[in-house]
């Protein structure tokens, strides 16, 4: 699980707290039998020190536990070395005072192990273990005894190895956990960079969505409204209320129309006319407002509507995607085309549907408005095609265009019906 310490962590860690433990005890065992052999005032100074020694070690190790649980704060690493100076002089004073600390030598190897390079902390434990044989030998001399002893030498030696032993294993083992650090601060970096950019993706793709959604239904439909105003204003100074009134009334069903288009565009539903009849109704529907709407500028457009084939049950996403492309080539027919007939054939060909919309218009060149440097007009137009395309393209279907100037225009559709209906199979 994440968060949860890996098992070399939790060894570094019970190693640690042995290291800390064990110096602790150490030197509180020394500062007892110096306290107990008598109140003499070097033994007041001795204890002083090592009370000295103590506030040192654990100063330096409480800032390494608080900059390893949180990297914001002070960080004490710069100044280890000095810290660890200053514990090696108070030891030796306090190995000179008292053979008792000599004993603190073998948790000083481990911090001298990790806090030096390699190359210097061998030859400086082999200084410290030099150390405590002389101090050994200098109390023991001291104390009327027999000088040196094959113990005094065997036993930091054997003490010394070991601890370089228990000390290249202890750094192997933080080296470990310090990679595996390292590597959960990389991949909980990654997973956030990948968050955002399936964001951005997301955001990118739903603006895309927007844009088709609002320039084949909310800007057509305001179009619409725009010239029945137009018009009906015409008809009224010209004293014709008959068809200004046609006009006023074409211009509320179209205002509804864009308004229950918007509330379910909110909802991410199909589109209202869908709700209320099938698509072939939708299309036939689509046909008389073309003519209407072309009649309204005074064009005497003709749009017929054929179906071919048995119709069959299409998904959603498909039957959307039909009727957005047909009312996105209608509207640039009775707009931009200037053509007397406009033909509107749904298909149903066993294995696809099909959607063709033809008129007998002026024409235009496909290859230039389809190239990259053909650009959106300052108006908003211009994106039709392009938002037809992705249309057809997220359902992996083909779009195919014939035109030329003066020869009219012919917008092929065709959407894989096995893929249609497996989409109509899938839950809602």
């Amino acid at each position: 699980m994440q968060g949860e310490p890996s098992g070399s962590a939790i060894i570094l860690r019970l190693l640690r707290i042995s290291l800390h433990v064990g110096f602790a005890v150490l030197l509180l065992v020394a500062m007892a039998r110096v306290l107990l052999s008598g109140p003499a005032p070097s033994g007041w100074i001795t204890v002083a020190l090592a009370l000295l020694l103590a506030a040192v070690y654990l100063i330096g190790t409480v800032l390494e536990k608080r900059h390893s649980t949180d990297t914001g704060r002070f960080d004490p690493r710069r100044y280890a070395r000095w810290w660890l100076g200053a514990v090696s002089v108070l030891w030796l004073v306090l190995i000179w005072a008292s053979a008792d600390f000599v004993w603190l030598a073998f948790p000083l190897f481990f911090l001298q192990l990790h806090v030096l390079p390699r190359r210097v902390a061998l030859p400086v434990i082999a200084a410290s273990t030099v150390l405590v044989v002389v101090a050994l030998w200098f109390h023991n001399t001291g104390a009327a005894g027999p000088g040196l002893e094959l113990p005094m030498v065997l036993g930091p030696v054997f003490g010394a190895a070991f601890a370089v032993v228990t000390g290249l294993a202890y750094r192997a083992l933080y080296l470990e956990a310090e990679n595996q650090r390292l590597a959960a601060e990389e991949l909980r970096r990654t997973r956030g960079e990948l968050a955002r950019s399936q964001h951005d993706a997301g955001t990118l793709t739903e603006r895309a969505r927007l844009a088709r959604e609002i320039h084949d239904t909310l800007a057509q439909g305001f179009s619409s409204i725009v010239l029945m105003g137009r018009s009906a204003e015409k008809a009224l100074e010209a004293g014709d209320t008959a068809t200004a009134r046609e006009r006023l009334r074409t211009v509320q069903e179209t205002a509804s129309a864009n308004l229950a288009e918007a509330r379910n565009f909110v909802r991410g539903l199909q589109s209202p006319a869908l709700e209320q009849m099938s698509l072939a109704s939708s299309l036939r529907r689509l046909c008389e407002k073309t003519e209407a709407e072309a009649a309204a500028r005074g064009a005497g457009l003709r749009c017929r509507f054929d179906v071919e084939g048995a119709p069959v049950e299409l998904s959603n996403p498909y039957s959307t995607t039909l009727l957005r492309a047909a009312q996105a080539s209608l509207a640039n027919v009775w707009v931009h085309a200037k053509a007397s007939t406009a033909v509107v054939t749904l298909s149903f060909m066993g294995t696809e549907v099909a959607l063709d919309i033809y008129d007998d218009g002026v024409g235009f060149r496909p290859e230039a408005a389809a190239s990259a440097d053909h650009p959106q007009r300052k108006d908003g137009s211009g994106y039709g095609l392009r938002s037809l395309r992705e249309r057809v393209t997220a359902l992996a279907g083909t779009l195919a265009i014939e035109s030329a100037p003066g020869e009219g225009t012919v917008v092929a559709i065709r959407l894989p019906l096995a893929d249609a209906a497996a989409a109509s199979e899938e839950p809602q």
